[in-house]
């Protein structure tokens, strides 16, 4: 802590920035320290209340921006990617996605108090080809509440963020490796979970070029996107695919044919929800029910085409993609 403060009274404002800039950019740095104790260093005499938010702004939405620019280019694509790499996979990007489409760019001003969030919100956004300048003014508010928020506590508790780096100093270097090996201990247990979950719901899965025939061949009972409307939104369907919420299956079942071949198919390249889903139609009677090997992102990279699909929420009501495009 005593290094840290070292450096933020050395290097001023380029450190806010810098710490800032890669932590919205997805390394794990956080940055809330650095803006409490720059609050605090503003209380007596040091950087200006002004320009320690300024930074921060400009800091937060240049990486955000880049989310935003990845998610216009590349669409489903980097939500499929942060979708593999999450510690948990039966929710991949779908409650980013719920909060997405009920407040649209609006919430952008509170994406970065939820761990997690921020990222997804800003590629989605990008992805939905919100207007940039209306991501740009959500993004800032957000940004200035988010930066101001610890300057603040920094600044008004300035005495007691004093104490709180005297008690850091005096537990050294075994309380700093205490909290690392706790945040260790969260990854390696979040991950086995993870595996385990996997393992358990392995079965027999259908390649996205099989199902392709099946439903040239018209062989196919039903397909199941189990992923949320604005997934759905952002990449397209498979081609007469209907779309059903994992949690909600009793109305959208009662057309489907029991004995038929029915294949469900989410984002994730594990097909954990779909796998879970499929496993689930089987208890209720259904006898032959595949995930889709590599979910709807396989089924792109194989070049055959999606139905585009409307977005449901009203502040993106227009925005559509078009057939065959991510």
């Amino acid at each position: 802590m005593e290094q840290l403060v070292d450096l933020i009274a050395h290097f001023g404002l380029a450190f806010v920035f810098v710490n800032v800039l890669l932590l919205q950019a997805g390394l794990p740095l956080p940055a809330y320290p650095t803006l409490i104790i720059t609050g605090a260093l503003a209380a007596n005499g040091g950087a200006s209340v002004p320009n320690l938010i300024a930074v921060a702004i400009v800091a937060a939405m240049i990486a955000d921006l880049g989310w935003y620019l990845a998610g216009r280019r590349y669409g489903g694509r980097v939500l499929g990617t942060m979708c593999r790499i999450s510690l948990s996979p039966d929710s991949c990007v779908r409650q980013t996605e719920s909060i997405f489409a009920r407040w649209g760019a609006r919430s952008l001003m509170v994406a970065k108090f939820v761990p997690g969030f921020a990222a997804v919100a800003t590629s989605m956004a990008g992805a939905l080809r919100v207007p940039i300048w209306k991501f740009a003014a959500f993004d800032a508010i957000g940004a200035a509440f988010w930066s101001g928020l610890a300057v603040a506590l920094g600044y008004v508790f300035s005495d007691a963020i004093n104490q709180v780096l005297d008690v850091f100093e005096t537990l050294g270097k075994v309380g700093l490796w205490l909290i690392a090996g706790g945040f260790a201990l969260y990854v390696v247990v979040k991950w086995w979970q993870r595996e385990l979950i996997i393992r358990q719901l392995r079965m027999d899965r259908i390649g996205v070029d099989e199902l392709h025939e099946l439903i040239r061949a018209q062989r196919v009972g039903m397909v199941i996107d189990v992923r949320s409307p604005m997934a759905q939104a952002v990449t397209g369907r498979v081609p007469g695919a209907i779309s059903v919420d994992p949690q909600q299956m009793h109305v959208e079942l009662l057309t489907i044919e029991p004995a038929s071949e029915v294949i469900v198919y989410c984002a994730c390249s594990n097909e954990y929800t779909a796998a879970k889903v499929a496993k689930a139609l089987i208890r209720r009677g259904f006898t032959r029910v595949r995930p889709l090997l590599g979910g709807i992102d396989a089924w792109i990279a194989a070049g055959h085409d999606v139905e585009r699909v409307m977005v449901p929420d009203a502040t993106v009501a227009s925005i559509t993609m078009e057939k065959g495009t991510t």
